[in-house]
């Protein structure tokens, strides 16, 4: 008889390691390992064995970079789209196309049950498993660590139980991160940073120096958009993946990116995590510089609406949804002429606009002068204030002259009021 087949979300970490061995003894099953290439620094051919020698029947690694920069870290750029105002989401994009690729692997190999390493606590079951649904919902989900067979505890648990069983990792007791890397960003959660009086340790950082340790001397760097994307480095045009990683060089080089916060979760509690996001954090404050001199002020502040739900749709794992697809088909008409050059100044952490210019821009140094002008005359403002600020003048007159007090010489607003059915 034909074992049934389960495609494992693998990434040759502790909790997927395990998870590949307790299947095996728990439940016979072939599992086939998945392994996501979204830009963490690993050897895959050394995952890809590691998962041949725990069990899997086959082993896959899936080169998701570029889609993962084009199709989720640009719409979410576009959008200036942060979580609560510091979580740049490098987690939150990269699970739905995950999800998305282990379905894809579900259909070819005719296997009908994704597992993944998740624990009950966190969002990222519910991204995977949202994803899931969205896209194929016969497909079953295993999540071991709500199973009520599953033994363990803690990750200590399951250090004990990989040392016992012989399974390669890299985790110890003495440094018990949980990591989440792609060409976006690396987060680090658990350890010291369960105590939030504890400061993050400076030996935490993995792309990014820290400030302290970043150059003296501040480095400019030029970024060019077309309708909103990054398209090119200090003149040099380049591919996605190419002028990510570059940025991501200059940013960590100056210790940009780099946030120690507390965030809502989804499931209802807080959580600590350090974030290191040095290229993305120098594009979103390029981003949204060059969007100053283009949208104009209605657009702006609407965005900012929009900006705010959409991270929340994120975030929560909804990233299929006619909400987000609605949200970016917005985006997109906004970022039609968000077009030009933005020179960013990185020092010390920190990643200022230094610079822009741009085709569409709405600045006009004619008008915006203080020096003298042709263009625009100032008596105008008058009747302009005048009617901007008219009923604000009229409840005040109406107060006035209700409750008393009333000006001794009165306007000829404050006749007008007078003789009025409002006022005896």
């Amino acid at each position: 008889m034909e074992k049934e087949k389960v495609v494992l979300a693998y990434s040759g970490g502790l909790d997927t390691s395990v998870i590949m061995k307790w299947l095996k003894e728990n439940y016979n099953y072939d599992v086939i390992a998945v392994c996501c290439n979204a830009g963490q620094k690993e050897d895959f051919d050394a995952i890809e064995q590691k998962a041949l020698a725990t069990g899997a029947i086959k082993a896959l690694t899936i080169d998701l970079r570029e889609e993962f920069i084009t199709d989720y870290i640009w719409p979410t750029l576009k959008a200036d789209a942060i979580y609560e105002g510091q979580y740049m989401l490098g987690t939150s994009m990269a699970r739905p196309l995950m999800a998305k690729k282990l379905v894809e692997v579900c259909e070819k190999e005719q296997a009908f049950i994704i597992a993944h390493g998740c624990t009950g606590k966190g969002n990222d079951q519910v991204r995977f498993e949202a994803s899931i649904n969205a896209l194929n919902p016969a497909i079953k989900v295993m999540a071991p660590w709500r199973s009520p067979e599953w033994p363990f505890e803690s990750r200590e648990d399951m250090i004990e139980y990989a040392h016992k069983h012989d399974i390669p990792i890299s985790q110890s007791n003495a440094k018990i991160y949980s990591r989440d890397e792609n060409v976006w960003h690396i987060s680090h959660e658990g350890g010291e940073l369960e105590n939030p009086w504890n400061e993050h340790y400076s030996s935490i950082h993995v792309l990014s120096v820290p400030p302290e340790e970043a150059p003296d001397e501040p480095t400019y760097v030029d970024i060019d958009f077309e309708e909103g994307i990054p398209v090119a480095v200090d003149g040099e045009k380049l591919g996605p993946i190419e002028l990510l990683s570059k940025l991501n060089d200059l940013g960590s080089a100056n210790g940009i990116g780099t946030v120690d916060i507390i965030e809502n979760r989804l499931v209802g509690m807080k959580s600590r995590g350090v974030y290191e996001t040095p290229g993305g954090t120098i594009l979103f404050a390029a981003h949204a510089g060059l969007e100053q001199l283009i949208l104009d002020r209605d657009t702006t502040q609407y965005k900012m609406i929009v900006a705010q739900k959409f991270a929340q749709l994120v975030y929560d794992g909804l990233w299929f949804t006619p909400l987000r697809e609605a949200i970016s088909a917005f985006v997109d008409k906004t970022q039609e002429k968000v077009t030009g050059t933005v020179k960013m100044k990185l020092y010390k952490g920190q990643a200022y606009v230094a610079a822009r210019k741009a085709p569409y821009s709405l600045y006009n140094e004619e008008f915006a002068t203080f020096s003298k002008d042709d263009v625009y005359n100032q008596h105008d403002a008058e009747g302009f204030i005048n009617l901007f600020s008219l009923p604000l003048k009229i409840r005040a007159i109406q107060k006035l002259t209700v409750e008393g007090g009333a000006p001794v010489h009165e306007s000829l607003e404050m006749k007008v009021l007078k003789g009025s059915d409002f006022i005896e």
